[in-house]
């Protein structure tokens, strides 16, 4: 009897326990905000990756001093996909569906945003995409902060047929063997075929990642480039493969007047690893580390100071990571909620004064109007900018050089209404 008694007094208050602890943890999860971080800190794309999850824990450091979003800070959850498209889908529904995260920025490469498309669809998720790509893709529940085709790929083929930057005739599309270097190779052929280029002045050549033998095919390009016409190598070449790729053009001294390299995937930070700095050669992005803006001279001094240990170099998906990051801040703020469906609705016209100078926006087809801008390399593994668009250009994800492509449209439209917040196309050169 004694023993029942007890038991009565106790099972009430271990009740009573038990409801507190099940109300506090609620409160804490509440207390904050879980931003995801989905990019590679091991493997062949650690090279480029790695960066751009500083620069997520520097925005999310810089929202929180400033009190955080609707009265709650960030807190960041960060994973390692480790390169891996399989691991990067494992880590995204993880990230979705165990650690509720409200908002993912990461992702490199077109596989591993492929690779995990399907469950942000399925879960609802929102994923900011810090990096330019192939294009011939528009999801509800991605917003694509990199150059889609129009906006890198078609006008550095442009630049490099003008005379003002040399007047190419022949073409290497060289590119890792994955989705991203072959759409875009086709869209670049079918471009350069409607110019009047000829297939036999266009060579095309796929390595695997992380490739590093390097001496055959800079032979091949050598070869190509000695038959009388002027010839340039459009790289997409992704990850520690480009260090082993530059090492070898100098090996074999490929002089950047006689066949120069455009690149699409080498920045300020792939330039930190090469050995004998390709100066000279080029690249196409919407945004460099040596911009003379009043916005990136904040921009990279809040990154100096952030890195205070290390390197104070910035790069394109640094900056598109940044945009990307500020837009969601401000569109939660607009929203009052971190709901996707109402955060997504608020992204729609979302725009700020990016490093890039220009004002920036964020359309319905879940692109942004974005500059382009080409770099030639210096000796300080910088870029100096050797052209520039006059305004930022509209994105056009579908292009009209894949006839094939049945999904392609003028503007992804939605079910909902946006209150007139279309932003005109900017087309000037």
């Amino acid at each position: 009897m004694k023993s029942t008694s007890m038991l009565r007094g106790v099972l009430p208050r271990l009740f009573g326990l038990w409801l507190v602890s099940l109300v506090s943890a609620g409160h804490a999860s509440e207390d904050t905000i879980k931003v995801g971080i989905l990019h590679s800190l091991s493997g062949t794309m650690a090279i480029s990756e790695s960066v751009l999850k500083d620069t997520v824990l520097m925005l999310i450091e810089d929202q929180n001093k400033k009190g955080g979003l609707l009265g709650r800070k960030l807190e960041p959850v960060i994973v390692d996909p480790a390169s891996d498209p399989d691991m990067f889908a494992k880590e995204a529904r993880e990230l979705l569906s165990e650690k509720k995260v409200a908002v993912v920025f990461g992702c490199w490469t077109s596989a591993s945003r492929k690779a995990v498309l399907p469950i942000f669809e399925q879960l609802n998720g929102l994923l900011f995409y810090p990096v330019q790509y192939e294009g011939e893709e528009s999801s509800r529940n991605i917003f694509y902060a990199g150059a889609a085709p129009n906006q890198q790929a078609i006008p550095a083929v442009r630049y490099l047929m003008s005379k003002e930057g040399g007047e190419v005739r022949r073409w290497v599309l060289l590119g890792t063997n994955y989705v991203y270097p072959r759409t875009t190779n086709r869209i670049l052929s079918a471009y350069l075929a409607e110019n009047g280029v000829s297939p036999d002045d266009i060579m095309t050549i796929y390595t695997p990642f992380g490739y590093s033998e390097w001496r055959g095919i800079v032979d091949r390009i050598k070869a190509f480039g000695s038959e009388g016409k002027k010839t340039a190598v459009i790289s997409t070449i992704n990850g520690d493969a480009n260090t082993y790729f530059y090492m070898e053009l100098a090996a074999q001294h490929v002089d950047a007047d006689e066949i120069p390299v455009m690149a699409f995937s080498v920045g300020e930070r792939e330039l930190l690893s090469v050995g004998i700095v390709p100066v000279g050669h080029l690249a196409a992005w919407n945004y460099f580390h040596t911009v003379n803006s009043p916005e990136n001279k904040v921009f990279v001094k809040m990154w100096a100071d952030f890195n205070e240990q290390g390197d104070k170099i910035t790069n394109d998906p640094m900056e598109a990571t940044f945009v990307g990051f500020r837009m969601w801040a401000q569109a939660v703020v607009q929203a009052g909620t971190t709901d996707v469906d109402a955060v997504r609705q608020a992204m729609y016209g979302q725009r700020i004064k990016a490093p890039s100078g220009f004002e920036v926006v964020m359309n319905m087809n879940h692109h942004l109007s974005k500059p382009i801008m080409i770099g030639k390399i210096n000796s300080s593994r910088t870029f100096d900018v050797i052209w520039q668009s006059i305004n930022p250009v509209r994105a056009e994800p579908w292009s009209r050089y894949l006839p094939d492509s049945a999904r392609r449209t003028a503007d992804w439209t939605f079910p909902w209404v946006c209150g007139g917040c279309i932003e005109p196309a900017f087309h000037d050169w």
